[in-house]
């Protein structure tokens, strides 16, 4: 008799415990917002553990992308200004590898001058040809499918920007060509990469095989390259800076 009065004492404290923690978790969810309203959603959030985390797939998808579009803009802002890839060590062109042997040699004949007017010509030549890049890479932001967005946004601080460059590149390679083929010519590129490797081969007269890569596919590779690079650094921002995230898409995703 006392082993059951026992049992029922305790189911009762049990229970009572367990309804005024629900009546709370109730009260504190659906307690009204600055607008009068309910907050359900909260309601909802808490009882399956995810607290202020209401957010759908679709809302995580869009703000990826809208976080994507605003990295673009900001990033083609900056690198199409001067210097925005002459000045930036992280993704300054070079001479492409196999003419590393070419600055050496035109260096060392007292051709530096050459060497550099070269390399100044294929930054600018990514700079000005930056300016027409965001229509191209926003287009593509606007047609890929996020597959794993959730995945994305808790990923490393530059997963939509890998996502992007994963699907995107052979055509934005394509598209762009084209363009860093113009901006060669509009800067003087081509002149001054042609006066280069005709004077190495010059120089060269006994040293093997003539140098003449293709300038225009080496620089649009490391124009993109660039352009992502940046693109990846706006997004770290948007994450950790509460101050980039410029939209309420922004802020509810990135701010969960």
């Amino acid at each position: 008799m006392k082993r059951i009065f026992y049992t029922t004492i305790l189911l009762f404290a049990i229970t009572t415990v367990n309804a005024q923690g629900l009546k709370g978790l109730i009260k504190k969810a659906t307690k009204t917002d600055s607008t009068g309203k309910s907050s359900v959603g909260g309601l909802l959030g808490a009882l399956s553990g995810g607290g202020n985390d209401s957010l759908s797939t679709n809302d995580v998808a869009s703000g990826l992308k809208e976080a994507l579009n605003v990295g673009v803009k900001k990033g083609t802002e900056k690198l199409s200004s001067v210097d925005g890839f002459l000045k930036n060590a992280a993704i300054k062109v070079l001479l492409p590898p196999e003419a590393q042997k070419v600055e050496k040699t035109l260096r060392g004949v007292g051709m530096g001058k050459l060497v550099d007017d070269a390399i100044t010509s294929m930054n600018r030549a990514a700079e000005d040809a930056t300016k027409s890049a965001a229509p191209i890479f926003l287009d593509a932001i606007k047609g890929i499918t996020i597959q794993d967005a959730w995945g994305i946004l808790r990923g490393n601080d530059t997963s939509a920007t890998s996502y992007l460059k994963t699907k995107t590149t052979s055509p934005l390679t394509a598209a762009f060509k084209p363009v860093i083929e113009q901006s060669l010519t509009k800067v003087n590129a081509t002149k001054y990469w042609s006066d280069l490797v005709n004077a190495y081969n010059k120089v060269n007269l006994f040293g093997g095989d003539k140098l003449n890569p293709d300038l225009s596919a080496y620089v649009t590779e490391k124009a993109i390259t660039g352009i992502f690079y940046e693109v990846g650094q706006q997004e770290k921002d948007i994450r950790k800076n509460p101050l980039a995230r410029t939209s309420d898409l922004l802020k509810k995703v990135f701010g969960n």
